[in-house]
């Protein structure tokens, strides 16, 4: 099936029927494109852990029309959460929240929690208020790629992961460019489990008080494993001088670079800069490694962002990205990746 266009009022219907049918849809976020499905369904959302190759015990994020419509999923929505919503929903933000029983159990990968969001990007929202209208509460959604990969900011990644007979809303590219944060919001002290888009300054502001880190009592949640995030390419993480050096050395056949610094010119280098800025990196991160790997790219050596807040959510992804990698530099293609 051809991409069809996000914007056309006919398209969005025609999506939400498939949804509401039971069937899978990819649609773009602020975040990257997701793999939807509704999630009252349990068949139908099994239907994603088939198509990504996903183990089942690893939770989906539940995308809703509006924030109300959390109450369908949550037993219970803390003080502290609701903080959270008023402030950052619609945005790229997910709270793990206590799972209203008998709702979305293979979504939530049969926890006691449920990770929920509100996406900002007019054609989730659109697509989103279509299934309602269907008597769809919510659509689970995790990223609209094959399990452990490069996660998609284009509807093109979309067809190149699943091929053509998948119904794609085509909505551009992706704002924000990395997942959404997480927020387990299901016990007595919240906590980071992913960062993103959103500094955690932000967040416990909102929250006023500061965020803990995960614990082993914690949830299990979307883009958490060890290795995640991975081209095919093997990536490797190197600060300023290291990189630097290495690159005043002989170079390994089939390189790529993605840096600050700006390398002179060498044969059988690919060199794409790294924005200054957090925001900008993120934007385009994951289309760059795509582009390595379509290139041809065997290595990738990456200068380390800076040790600031705001790169939190790049640093995340682009550590999990290189440990797909053993020590040895093999690529290491373990169950969290497929």
């Amino acid at each position: 099936m051809p991409l069809l266009d996000g914007h056309d009022p006919s398209a969005l219907k025609q999506a939400a029927r498939r949804i509401a049918d039971g069937g899978l849809v990819a649609f773009p976020t602020e975040t990257v494109y997701g793999l939807g499905a509704r999630a009252d369904d349990d068949a139908a959302v099994a239907g994603i852990f088939a198509a990504k190759g996903r183990p089942a015990d690893h939770p989906l994020i539940v995308h809703l029309a509006e924030a109300a419509a959390a109450e369908d999923f949550a037993a219970a929505i803390s003080p502290g959460a609701r903080r959270l919503m008023a402030r950052f929903w619609p945005g790229p933000l997910t709270l793990i929240l206590p799972r209203r029983a008998g709702r979305a159990g293979a979504a939530a990968a049969g926890q006691a929690s449920i990770g929920l969001r509100l996406p900002s990007h007019p054609i989730a929202r659109a697509l989103l208020r279509e299934c309602a209208a269907l008597g769809v509460a919510g659509v689970a959604a995790p990223s609209a790629n094959r399990f452990g990969r490069v996660s998609p900011t284009r509807a093109g990644h979309v067809t190149q992961e699943f091929g053509p007979d998948l119904l794609v809303l085509e909505g551009g590219a992706c704002e924000v460019g990395i997942e959404s944060a997480i927020v387990d919001c299901s016990r007595d002290e919240p906590a980071l489990l992913r960062p993103g888009g959103i500094d955690r300054g932000l967040l416990e502001a909102a929250l006023g008080r500061p965020l803990a880190a995960p614990d082993a009592a914690s949830p299990r949640a979307p883009g958490t494993l060890e290795a995640h995030y991975a081209p095919e390419a093997r990536v490797l993480l190197l600060d300023a001088a290291a990189l630097q050096a290495a690159l005043a050395g002989p170079l390994p056949p089939g390189l790529a670079v993605y840096s600050r610094l700006v390398p002179a010119a060498r044969a059988g280098m690919a060199h794409r800069t790294m924005p200054d800025d957090a925001a900008a990196t993120a934007h385009e991160l994951f289309a760059v490694l795509r582009e390595f790997d379509a290139g041809g790219a065997s290595l990738i050596w990456v200068e380390k962002p800076p040790a600031r807040p705001s790169w939190d959510g790049v640093r995340d992804r682009l550590q999990r990205a290189a440990a797909a990698a053993g020590p040895t530099g093999t690529a290491r293609r373990s169950a969290s990746e497929h």
